[in-house]
C-alpha cells in the first residue's frame, strides 16, 4: 500500500470532524431520501408502500451492523474518538436523535398519508377498532384454527424465567389478572409469534366485500390474547421486537471457513441486543422490565405508533393486482449485437458488448454461460458468486457444465452479509456436482463480479470474459442499475486468469495490464489518477473527475479530492448512499458537487471517469471508494477500452445523471440534502430517459 499522505487542510493525518461527516450518520441519511419517495404523491401508491418497507429494512440493517459495532466499540473499546473525530458515545447520541426523527416521520407517513390513501383505493389495513362484528368472528375463527395451535405462551415466574428472544421476531407482552390452576396470582406472560405464521392476513371478500382487507398478525395476538390464557383477565397486550447484533465475527485463522461460519450462524439470532421497538401504548413499567431483561438502556427504546414490524407491509405488493397503482411494467432489451443466427462467441470475437441493467436484459449473461456449457470446445469456466439469489439458472448451468466434463471453478463468498446460510447451501450443491468451490481469502471478502470462459479455437486457447458492477443475481438485475462488460480482449482475459489463479491457489502478488485489483493496485491507482488531475490543473490544463458510487467514506481518497479541488479540478460525484465528503466548503471543496439519485431502481453501478488532459479514462468497478472496498476486499475495476462503449457509459451513467433535476438530491456543505427541482429547465429523470431509450415507450419512474 502507498503511504497515506496528510493533505491540507487535514492535520496530522487525522480527519477533522468539521471536514468529514460521520460514516454512520451519512449512511442513516439515505433513509430519509428513500422515505421521501414514500411521501411523494407523484409516485404510484403501492410503490410508495414498498419504499416505506425498504426504509424499515434499511433501518434494521443499520442497527444490526453499524449501531451494533459502534455500541461494541463504546462498551468494550477505547474512549478515543473514531476515524471521524467523534467519540462513539457522542455519535450514538446523534444517531438516536436522527433515528427518532426518522421513526416519527416513518409512522406519520403510514398513519397520516399511506393508510388513508390506500383506504381511498379500497385497500385496507384494519386495526381492532375498525373490525366489524362479521370480520371479528372470521378473524377469531382464523385465530382458533390457524394461529392458536402453533403458539406456546410463556408465563413469567421464578420457574419460567425470561426466555431468549430471537432477533427481529414479533412478540407480545401480556399482563394477566387472576389465579392460575396452581393458585398463583396473575403475572406477566410472553407470546412469541413463530416465523411459520404469516405476518399479514388477508380477509376473504365474502367477509368484507370487494377490495383488499388486511390485518397484521400482531393485531390478532393482541385482540385474542385472552384465548391463550383461559381463566385470566387480560389487562393489556403490547407488541415488541428486539434487534440484535448480526455482524459475524470470525477469527482470522480457522481450519474450515464453512464450518466456522455455520457454527457462528447458529448464535447470530441471539447475539447482543441493540434496539427495542415497542408499541406506543405500552406502559413504562413493562418497558422497564424488557429493558432490564435485554440489558439495554432507555436510549435504546423506540416507540412505534403502529405495527413494530412495519417492514411487513411490503409483502402485499405482489399480492395486490393493481397495475394502476404500480410502476408500468417493462421488458428489458437484448443487445442488438446479439442475434439468434450468430453464436455469442463469434460476436465477442469481433467486438466488446456492454450491458446496462436493468434496461438491458440479464438474460444475455445467462445465454453466454449456457452457450459455454453446451459448446464442446469450451474447456473451463470460472466464476465468482457473492449473492446469487434463489432459483438462479446460473447455478443449474454450472452444475451441468461440471457434469459435462468441463473444469468448473466457482469462488463463493460465504460471508456475504445476510446471505451466508444460502451461500453455504449453494457451495454444498456445487461441490456435490463436482464443481471446484473456493471460499476466497480469509480476511478479504471476494466482492468482485467476474466470469472467465476458456475455449479452444483453431488450435489456440481463447478467453471470454464477463465483468460487472453488480452481482450474478437475476432478480436484482431487474431492480438495480449495473453495468456489465463482455469481451475477448486478450489482456483483460489474461489479467482475469491471474486473478482467479491467485484466489484459488493463494499465489503471490500479480502484475496486471488492464484491471485494477483490490487490495493491491485499486487504491493506489485511484489516488494516483486523482493526483494526476491535480497536476493537470496546477499546470493550467483542463482537469475534471466524475464518479458514480454507492458510497464514499475513505478518508485519504477524500483528502486527495479536497486537494484536487483546491488546485482547480472540477469534480462531480454521484453518490447514492453514504458520503462523508463535504462539498462546497470555502477554500476547500468549492469545486466539488455531490448528488444522490433515488428512484424506481436502486443505483448500484460504480463508474470512475478522469479527463486526463484530453485522453479520458473510464472504469467500471465492483468497488466503492470505501475503506473496506479498497483495503479489505477482493475487487476489480475494469476499463472500457472501446471508444464507442466508453462514450456510452459516460453519456448513460454519468452525464445523464448529472442532468437529473427531478430525482436528484444535492448535498450541502453542512451535510444536508435538498431535492433538485427543474426550475425553468425541462424536467430530466435519468432512469426514465434510459427506460424510454431501451424499452421504447414512456415510463413514469
Amino acid at each position: 500500500m502507498p503511504r497515506r499522505q496528510a493533505i491540507q487542510p487535514v492535520v496530522n493525518d487525522t480527519p477533522q470532524p468539521e471536514l468529514f461527516l460521520s460514516r454512520e450518520l451519512a449512511a442513516l441519511e439515505f433513509n430519509f431520501r428513500v422515505l421521501s419517495q414514500a411521501r411523494d404523491t407523484s409516485i404510484p401508491l403501492l410503490e410508495r408502500l414498498r419504499y416505506l418497507s425498504i426504509v424499515a429494512n434499511n433501518l434494521d440493517e443499520f442497527f444490526e451492523v453499524r449501531v451494533a459495532m459502534l455500541k461494541h466499540h463504546h462498551l468494550f473499546g477505547s474512549a478515543a474518538p473514531g476515524p471521524d473525530g467523534i467519540a462513539s458515545g457522542e455519535l450514538l447520541s446523534r444517531i438516536r436523535e436522527r433515528v427518532l426523527d426518522l421513526v416519527t416521520a416513518q409512522y406519520g407517513t403510514w398513519q397520516d398519508e399511506l393508510g388513508p390513501a390506500l383506504a381511498a383505493e379500497n385497500i385496507h389495513f384494519l386495526t381492532r377498532k375498525q373490525w366489524t362484528a362479521r370480520q371479528r368472528r372470521w378473524l377469531q375463527g382464523y385465530f382458533e384454527n390457524e394461529v392458536l395451535p402453533v403458539l406456546s405462551p410463556l408465563g413469567l415466574d421464578p420457574a419460567h424465567p425470561f426466555p431468549r428472544i430471537l432477533n427481529k421476531t414479533l412478540n407480545i407482552a401480556v399482563v394477566l389478572h387472576g389465579r392460575d390452576a396452581f393458585g398463583h396470582e396473575g403475572h406477566m406472560a410472553l407470546v412469541r409469534a413463530p416465523r411459520s405464521l404469516p405476518r399479514i392476513i388477508r380477509i376473504p371478500n365474502e367477509v368484507c366485500g370487494d377490495g383488499d382487507h388486511y390485518v397484521f398478525l400482531a393485531e390478532l395476538l393482541q385482540a385474542f390474547a385472552g384465548m391463550m390464557f383461559p381463566g385470566f383477565k387480560v389487562a393489556g397486550a403490547y407488541q415488541f421486537r428486539v434487534t440484535r447484533n448480526s455482524e459475524l465475527m470470525l477469527e482470522e485463522e480457522v481450519d474450515n471457513l464453512a464450518r466456522a461460519l455455520s457454527e457462528e450462524l447458529l448464535g447470530r439470532g441471539y447475539a447482543r441486543p441493540v434496539r427495542l421497538e415497542i408499541g406506543s401504548d405500552c406502559p413504562q413499567s413493562i418497558v422497564s422490565m424488557l429493558i432490564a431483561n435485554f440489558n439495554l438502556e432507555e436510549t435504546d427504546v423506540y416507540r412505534c405508533d403502529g405495527p413494530v414490524n412495519i417492514i411487513r407491509v411490503g409483502l402485499v405488493y405482489d399480492e395486490i393486482d393493481r397495475p394502476d397503482l404500480k410502476f408500468p411494467r417493462f421488458v428489458p432489451a437484448m443487445p442488438a449485437t446479439f442475434n439468434a443466427s450468430k453464436k455469442m462467441f463469434d460476436v465477442l470475437g469481433q467486438r466488446d458488448v456492454l450491458l446496462h441493467h436493468p434496461y438491458e436484459s440479464f438474460t444475455a449473461v445467462v445465454d453466454l454461460l449456457r452457450e459455454a456449457v453446451q459448446d464442446p470446445d469450451v474447456l473451463a469456466i470460472k466464476q465468482t458468486l457473492y449473492r446469487a439469489g434463489k432459483d438462479t439458472p446460473l447455478v443449474d448451468l454450472l452444475v451441468e457444465a461440471a457434469r459435462n466434463g468441463k473444469d468448473v471453478t466457482v469462488v463463493i463468498e460465504l460471508r456475504a452479509r445476510f446471505d451466508e446460510e444460502a451461500n453455504i447451501r449453494l457451495a454444498t450443491r456445487l461441490q456435490e456436482a463436482g464443481v471446484q468451490v473456493v471460499y476466497g481469502v480469509v480476511g478479504y471478502k471476494t466482492h468482485a463480479k467476474m466470469m472467465l470462459i476458456v475455449r479452444r479455437e483453431n488450435g489456440h486457447l481463447c478467453r471470454y470474459v464477463h465483468l460487472s458492477t453488480g452481482n450474478y443475481h437475476q432478480t436484482n438485475s431487474r431492480l438495480y442499475t449495473d453495468i456489465g462488460l463482455m469481451t475477448s480482449n486478450p489482456e483483460i482475459g489474461e489479467d482475469l486468469h491471474k486473478v482467479f489463479q491467485q484466489l484459488s491457489g493463494l499465489g503471490p502478488t500479480i502484475s496486471l495490464k488492464q484491471l485494477l485489483h483490490s487490495p493491491f493496485t485499486l487504491y493506489k491507482s485511484v489516488v494516483a489518477k486523482i493526483e494526476r488531475e491535480t497536476e493537470h490543473a496546477r499546470n493550467g490544463r483542463p482537469a475534471r473527475i466524475v464518479a458514480k458510487l454507492n458510497a464514499l467514506n475513505e478518508s485519504h481518497v477524500i483528502e486527495a479530492l479536497y486537494a484536487a479541488a483546491q488546485a482547480g479540478v472540477e469534480i462531480d460525484l454521484i453518490v447514492r448512499g453514504a458520503c462523508t465528503l463535504r462539498p462546497g466548503l470555502p477554500g476547500i471543496s468549492e469545486r466539488i458537487r455531490v448528488r444522490s439519485i433515488v428512484g424506481r431502481f436502486l443505483e448500484h453501478s460504480r463508474v470512475y471517469w478522469f479527463a486526463n488532459d484530453g485522453a479520458p479514462e473510464i472504469y467500471c468497478a465492483s468497488a466503492d471508494w470505501m475503506a473496506r472496498n479498497l483495503m479489505r476486499r477482493i475487487e476489480v475495476a475494469f476499463p472500457i477500452l472501446d471508444p464507442e462503449l466508453a462514450t456510452r457509459v459516460y453519456d448513460e451513467a454519468l452525464a445523464n445523471y448529472l442532468a437529473d433535476n427531478t430525482q436528484a438530491w444535492l448535498l450541502d456543505s453542512n451535510g444536508t440534502y435538498t431535492r433538485a427541482t427543474p426550475g425553468s429547465d425541462a424536467p430530466h429523470t435519468a432512469q426514465q430517459v434510459l427506460l424510454e431509450r431501451f424499452c421504447g415507450k414512456s415510463f413514469s419512474v
